[in-house]
């Protein structure tokens, strides 16, 4: 049996642009609630509930209840893997007008894909990482090498890559604006959320950008080698 079917149905949910809109909106990891996806998606409220139902019956959002509120989140990271990947052929595509803004500056210098750092900030420690040694990232995957399981150790992430699990350990992720790998899968959401907690990088409201701190500025330099 053909899996183009299948295919077209998934496309169709993503394809539309009220939709398009509350999934990108969602690309930062975190839980929206109806209103605010609504206001993403610019429809109202009675549309956008038929928008998010068909993402949910579809498998592409999931619901987190809390008290009486809903709020909606992307099911898995597998389904921000396919919307970033989705950015970078949409970028390959026909050119657009696109006014430049502050908000697409500071995507492209730091930002978040689900839940791990991307942008100019996400490639240069995945380059950082493999140049050292401490990850090798390839076209079928990505490991952590002995010396970089005690670089990250050394931060304060232990993490078990033995555990069974469905997420990739470590994964290359095609950043769509610098069209080169950042980090993704469990590694790269413990890396972020270490710096994260570490008071190293703050989330922008309302944004998946992301603001690197002073603190964060000398850490990224003196772990890293990174300048931000």
């Amino acid at each position: 049996m053909s899996d183009g079917p299948f295919i077209a149905e998934c496309a169709s949910l993503i394809g539309d642009p009220a939709r398009a809109n509350m999934l990108a909106a969602l690309m930062n990891g975190r839980a929206l609630s109806a209103t605010e996806l609504g206001l993403a998606a610019r429809v109202a409220p009675s549309t956008a509930s038929g928008h998010l139902a068909k993402l949910v019956d579809g498998r592409l959002l999931s619901v987190v209840p809390s008290g009486r509120h809903r709020y909606f989140r992307l099911a898995s990271p597998s389904v921000a893997r396919v919307l970033e990947e989705l950015m970078v052929l949409a970028g390959e595509g026909p050119p657009r007008y696109r006014p430049p803004s502050r908000c697409d500056e500071e995507m492209a210098r730091a930002r978040t894909c689900y839940d791990h750092f991307a942008g100019k900030l996400g490639v240069a420690i995945a380059d950082s990482l493999s140049s050292r040694g401490f990850v090798r990232l390839g076209d079928d995957g990505g490991i952590v090498t002995d010396a970089g399981r005690t670089f990250l150790a050394g931060l304060g992430i232990a993490i078990d890559h033995q555990k069974a699990t469905r997420r990739p350990f470590c994964r290359p992720c095609l950043d769509w604006s610098e069209r080169r790998w950042h980090i993704g899968g469990t590694l790269g959401a413990a890396l972020t959320l270490h710096c994260f907690e570490a008071g190293w990088a703050e989330r922008k409201k309302s944004s998946r950008a992301v603001a690197v701190t002073a603190a964060g500025a000398r850490a990224f330099d003196r772990l890293f080698g990174v300048r931000v």
